[in-house]
């Protein structure tokens, strides 16, 4: 990373764009409204609808089929098979590895917000971080934020912000730029049944961190606001939910009210950047995480696309996204773009705004992989209909929570998309999922994709985005082509032992926090 000289910072920051990132979490490409047809009643998103007629709509924005790999690959510009495929614990620790022997994003990768700073950006993370806790290298403020107020792991309580035991006891997980964020966190008599007067809903803390920043501006800021919603435990203050008492569906009526209030949220914030007068200088970019939650006990809704999250179908890795914003040039306002572009494609397109090399020195002096990130700002903002990004390697992993070693389950190459695996979620969501007579396990509803082309899987996912046409036994040239690759690219996986749980995490969580979750190595 190489940062301008400082005499030429202040010159330049008045052209500079104030950068406001909103990663939505677990939201269904049927539950935006844009997605949606006119006068549809259940999903209700008009700000957001509002932001993607003003602005560009992307139609072909990918992801990491799950939580924590997106997250660390939008904070450190890489593909998740070159940073992290795995949901583990925030105690995970190798102690013989101390630098990428974590959960989440090895230390000595540069994280996005430092990329920001040395560029003159203030910088703010506020919501979910959830790419790593075990030192204070892992934290939003390590990776170079000013501030934050955030929780660590994969969700928390809405209500009382709290998550997993140590030795019996409950321990919150709210924390505060450096320190556990005391006195912000809802007593234990908080709950979804339960709002008392006294009680805040967590993302109402978080959003009005985001406005205080907007009010306050001291120069061009990069705020990153990672909503919990829609994420379980679903939760939301009864007012949200009585607006759709007309859905019979429980966790249908609570999804679409969370859905409803992040809404409102976003609307508020960029209200307030017009009456501060930001607006015409500030570029929002929105996206979900990965696809829509399918599996029982949720109700997130991919509709058309097959699958969902913790699945590499379009379902579970195409999402919902767009920027706007004052500062997109008006040729660009109003379009809707389906080329590739990828969630760790935003590092180098906002080092490139920050006037910062995007190239990651410390972390090839460390060994590590560098940035796999590509600069999509001329592609977004010019007449170029042509996406610098033609390829997508889909990473997988033969487990989730416990470690497991990094491979390949796909790879998208132009318009085509193969798949190697037993890939779930093999089955198509209807209009209105769930609904009272879905009994459908979409975990258990699984695809074989062989290693043959006779026994593989191939898609053109551009006339066929619903992945119904399976072209690998017609087109077996083209699926090997796409499979040689594959197996070329397996050889530069990221795969460290990030070892197993550390109980320091709990000492460290009832003894120094006196009840919350912090570093702990």
């Amino acid at each position: 990373m190489l940062a301008l000289p400082t005499v030429l910072l202040a010159a330049l920051a008045a052209v500079r764009p104030n950068i406001l990132y909103i990663l939505l979490d677990d939201y269904g490409w049927a539950d935006a409204g844009w997605h949606r047809p006119q006068g549809y009643t259940d999903v209700q998103t008009p700000h957001m609808n509002k932001l993607v007629k003003e602005g560009i709509e992307l139609d072909r924005h990918y992801t990491y089929k799950f939580c924590s790999p997106t997250r660390c690959a939008v904070q450190s510009g890489r593909n998740p098979v070159h940073v992290n495929v795995l949901n583990l614990g925030v105690d995970y620790r190798n102690p013989n590895d101390t630098i990428s022997g974590y959960t989440g994003i090895p230390r000595n990768m540069t994280g996005l917000a430092e990329v920001m700073k040395s560029g003159g950006y203030s910088t703010h993370m506020y919501g979910k971080w959830d790419a790593g806790m075990a030192t204070v290298e892992h934290t939003p403020q390590g990776r170079g934020y000013d501030d934050s107020l955030h929780y660590f792991h994969h969700m928390n309580d809405y209500w009382n912000m709290t998550i997993g035991e140590c030795n019996g006891t409950g321990v919150v997980d709210l924390w505060e730029t450096n320190m556990p964020a005391r006195g912000l966190n809802n007593t234990d008599d908080c709950s979804q049944q339960a709002q008392h007067r006294h009680c805040v809903y967590e993302e109402e803390l978080f959003t009005n961190r985001v406005l205080n920043v907007i009010n306050n501006p001291a120069r061009p800021f990069f705020v990153f606001w990672s909503a919990h919603i829609v994420h379980n435990p679903y939760a939301v203050p009864q007012s949200y939910l009585d607006r759709f008492s007309f859905i019979s569906d429980p966790l249908r009526r609570i999804y679409h009210a969370m859905t409803y209030y992040i809404d409102e949220a976003i609307g508020n914030v960029t209200d307030s950047l017009k009456q501060n007068g930001l607006w015409d200088s500030t570029v929002v970019i929105v996206h979900t995480d990965n696809g829509g939650a399918l599996y029982p006990g949720d109700a997130g809704n991919n509709y058309p696309l097959k699958g969902g999250k913790m699945s590499n179908w379009e379902g579970g890795i195409r999402t919902n996204a767009f920027i706007s914003g004052g500062h997109l040039p008006p040729k660009a306002k109003g379009t809707r773009l389906e080329g590739l572009i990828t969630a760790w494609d935003w590092y180098a397109t906002l080092a490139n705004l920050a006037g910062v090399d995007p190239r990651d020195e410390k972390a090839e002096k460390a060994g590590l992989p560098p940035i796999d990130s590509i600069d999509m700002w001329d592609y977004l903002t010019t007449t170029s209909v042509v996406s610098p990004r033609d390829e997508i390697l889909l990473g997988s992993s033969d487990t989730i929570l416990v470690p497991s070693p990094t491979k390949l389950g796909g790879l998208i190459k132009g318009r085509y998309k193969i798949l190697i695996g037993s890939v779930s979620q093999a089955g198509w969501p209807g209009p209105l999922y769930p609904n009272a007579t879905t009994t459908w396990n979409s975990s258990q509803a699984v695809q074989e994709c062989g290693d043959t082309a006779s026994t593989g899987c191939l898609y053109d996912i551009f006339s066929d985005p619903t992945e119904h046409i399976n072209l690998a036994p017609t087109h077996p040239e083209v699926w090997k082509q796409l499979k040689d690759r594959m197996d070329l690219q397996s050889k530069g996986l990221f795969s460290p032992d990030r070892g197993s749980p550390d109980p320091t995490a709990c000492e460290a969580a009832l003894g120094v926090y006196q009840g919350f979750w912090g570093p702990f190595a």
